[in-house]
């Protein structure tokens, strides 16, 4: 954000609320909209959530939302960047490439499940976006550059791990992360009803713990050379 936009939002964010006596820190204003929007999407889903109800939540207006976002579908659009981006951000966090090959697997499915069950927003805003047929996602660029990031990632384990005997040859990167994924994600995605038909207390600590090394256990059996 240049300057000149800077003060424009501090113009703005301050004719929207006149009353407040405070210094304007558009970044932690923009930070927080998304945030709530966050919180309205996953209640409302995209169609029936509202910017009015947004604004009042971190009490500023439409108006200043609209200023950073230019529209709801933006925001939404804004939205799923930040939250493929966190899950992203944080798996470069993990330092892969310096674990031997099976251990950098084993640490990926560990932190895909434990994420996938601490952030059931994400779960709910992917689950929503598919629902509209990823409209959404096909408008981001940086939704397929950031992703892309974890096949990098996967390919390189697994070149590694075949050199070193340890996995078999001529296994696609995108499949392991299928593989990965869906067991985490269908998990909490389908808890309700899951629990509700089979009678399984999916939250509960021994269950999830017996899942998240089946799903390890899985993948790297799966890997075996």
């Amino acid at each position: 954000m240049t300057m000149n936009s800077e003060l424009s939002a501090a113009a703005v964010e301050s004719s929207a609320e006149p009353r407040k006596s405070r210094k304007n820190n558009p970044e932690k204003t923009r930070e927080n909209i998304l945030q709530e929007a966050i919180v309205e999407f996953v209640q409302q889903g995209l169609s029936g959530a509202r910017v009015d109800a947004i604004a009042e939540r971190i009490h500023t207006s439409k108006r200043m939302i609209y200023y950073y976002f230019g529209s709801k579908e933006q925001l939404y659009v804004e939205v799923l960047e930040k939250l493929y981006g966190d899950i992203r951000s944080t798996e470069n966090r993990l330092h892969l490439d310096e674990l031997p090959p099976e251990l950098a697997i084993r640490r990926l499915v560990e932190f895909t499940f434990d994420h996938h069950d601490r952030n059931v927003d994400f779960v709910r805003i992917v689950s929503i976006e598919n629902i509209h047929n990823a409209e959404y996602v096909k408008r981001s660029d940086a939704i397929k550059a950031l992703n892309n990031t974890i096949l990098d990632t996967l390919g390189t384990i697994l070149k590694r791990g075949a050199d070193e005997g340890v996995f078999r040859r001529g296994i696609d990167a995108l499949d392991v992360h299928l593989l990965i994924s869906s067991f985490c994600f269908y998990r909490v995605s389908n808890r309700h009803t899951l629990g509700e038909i089979f009678q399984i207390d999916l939250p509960d600590d021994a269950i999830k713990q017996r899942h998240r090394e089946m799903i390890c256990e899985s993948v790297l059996r799966y890997l075996q050379a």
